[in-house]
């Protein structure tokens, strides 16, 4: 990238913005697919190249998009059935990622041609704006339930309490988890720019989301950063995120801690010993002799003498052991909420969407109520019917099962159950290889209450997906062209390291390349990484 190429107005505006780039990120983030399509529509008016310097040696973009795309066709010419509903699948997939293209191209673009000054001001504003959009929905809450701590309400059949970060989507009215990776990005970001009002921010944005997985990822990343890569007012300001994290844990929303401590017992430290039955501790009144020392026996001896002289003095005094047990008088109370009434208590009605899914699984799978046990999260087991899928099908290691048949976003989306987002009901589509399995577990976890949803139990990651629909060439595109395209700039990165740290953790998590979002900012952090690392050098 050749800095060189920067449009620097010595007549500009102190705070100067990108505009287009900004309503661009604006738009794409948006959850919705069709306001995704308008952004990619609206760039591509306003900045009409498609000069995408594709190459094997010295790719101007991550090549593994191009090669991702000929995976997919490879596989579909060599295994596929050819019915409309699955052709249908195979186009949603490979629009995808041609849309993915598109949108890399332009955000490389406006790094090459854009000052870098204005394009960290484009990122604050950007950032700016999803804290406002975080903030307006806390409001919400609040407009709904009074203000107080959303975090330890459990009105409302418990609709808050542990679920309030759910709430808190910010600019992308997406999942609260995408928030949270917009707010790792940037705390990162700041912290490595020395702008630390807006670390403290997006930190405490951050913790609004009660992404507790997002939390523990940030925190280490940022052990690291105190460990190995800050300056002593680095080192103040991470131990200040880190306090805050302990005061939302211990405060405002002890119930994540507890959740966290469970699931840990319950999937990585079960213990095996038989339990202990605890033995009912005896006053020394009621304790057989045989079961005292001499000197026991002696004090229970004195024991039951005050006690009776204790009856006697009662029965002279005419008060009865009632009348004596009251003699304490209570302060009066404001009466409380009570939160053992019904309002306070978790539903336990099935919601609409569990009872369409209990019917698609049951009208598909005769018996669809696999014994997973409960000892493993869904993650794990989710790896393991992918090893075991390949052990079967030894033949399909090589470019995986094909697109949207296995592990992906689109394999729920396509299914009609509106999981991953809507499809066309009349070409809804499902591969036995997915409904067997990922989605099979899927049901198994989330038929189950609400309060044991949850992200551990989620099958979908992008390893996953690379893996079993793409095979050992898709995990080898993505290492090799994709990690590798940024691996080449190491050497200029700096907050671009911590962030593809972040980045790696995130997509154990979900099918983030779909998601079409956080993955092009990740893009844009490291095309601006990579530029003013180049000037900096330039002018050393």
């Amino acid at each position: 990238m050749n800095p060189s190429q920067g449009v620097i107005s010595s007549k500009r505006p102190a705070f100067a913005i990108e505009w287009k780039l900004l309503v661009f990120l604006i738009l794409f983030m948006d959850v919705k697919l069709a306001v995704k399509a308008v952004a990619i529509l609206f760039i591509y008016i306003l900045q009409p190249d498609f000069k995408f310097g594709f190459r094997i040696k010295d790719s101007r973009l991550p090549l593994f998009y191009v090669i991702i795309i000929w995976i997919a066709l490879l596989n579909f010419g060599f295994y596929s059935n050819f019915s409309g509903n699955y052709l249908l699948v195979v186009f949603t997939g490979i629009m995808i990622w041609v849309t993915c293209i598109l949108a890399v191209h332009q955000l490389r673009l406006f790094v090459e041609h854009t000052d870098i000054d204005i394009l960290h001001n484009t990122l604050l504003a950007f950032f700016v704006l999803n804290i406002a959009f975080s903030l307006l929905n806390l409001m919400i809450i609040f407009v709904d339930i009074g203000i107080r701590n959303p975090f330890l309400y459990q009105g409302q059949f418990q609709k808050y309490f542990i679920n309030t970060g759910d709430f808190v989507k910010g600019i992308s009215a997406d999942t609260s988890t995408t928030n949270a990776f917009i707010n790792c990005f940037a705390v990162v970001y700041f912290l490595y720019q020395k702008k630390y009002f807006w670390v403290m921010a997006c930190m405490s944005t951050l913790l609004l989301t009660g992404s507790n997985f997002s939390y523990f990822i940030l925190l280490l990343v940022l052990i690291m950063i105190f460990l190995f890569k800050s300056v002593k007012e680095q080192k103040s300001i991470i131990i200040i995120c880190i306090g805050l994290l302990i005061t939302f844990f211990s405060k405002i929303s002890p119930q994540n801690k507890d959740y966290d401590s469970d699931n840990l017992a319950k999937f990585f430290l079960t213990n095996k010993e038989k339990p202990v039955t605890p033995q009912k501790n005896l006053l020394i009144r009621e304790t057989p002799d045989s079961l005292l020392s001499s000197e026991e026996r002696n004090e229970k001896t004195a024991t039951l003498f005050l006690d009776s002289l204790a009856r006697e003095q009662l029965k002279r005094s005419g008060m009865t052991a009632k009348q004596a047990a009251r003699i304490a008088v209570k302060r009066p109370e404001i009466p409380k909420e009570n939160i053992h009434s019904a309002s306070f208590q978790w539903k336990r009605d099935t919601t609409m969407f569990q009872r369409q899914l209990y019917g698609y699984i049951k009208s598909k799978i005769p018996n669809p109520n696999v014994n997973y046990g409960e000892i493993s999260p869904g993650k794990i087991l989710a790896y393991q019917q992918s090893y075991e899928f390949f052990n079967d099908h030894r033949t399909r290691i090589i470019t995986g099962d094909g697109i949207g048949n296995f592990s992906s976003k689109l394999a729920f989306r396509a299914t009609g159950l509106k999981m991953a987002g809507g499809f066309p009901q009349q070409f809804i589509y499902c591969n036995p290889d997915f409904l067997n399995n990922h989605l099979n577990l899927y049901a198994h976890f989330f038929l189950k209450p609400a309060n044991t949803h949850s992200i551990i139990h989620i099958p979908g990651s992008v390893y996953d997906q690379m893996l079993t629909e793409y095979g050992i060439l898709g995990i080898a595109a993505f290492v090799l062209y994709y990690l590798g395209f940024f691996y080449r700039y190491r050497k200029f990165l700096t907050y671009g390291l911590p962030i593809t740290f972040i980045l790696l953790a995130f997509f154990s998590a979900d099918y983030w390349f779909e998601q079409l979002s956080v993955v092009a900012l990740f893009e844009l952090l490291m095309f601006i990484n990579i530029k003013e690392q180049n000037k900096v050098v330039e002018h050393a």
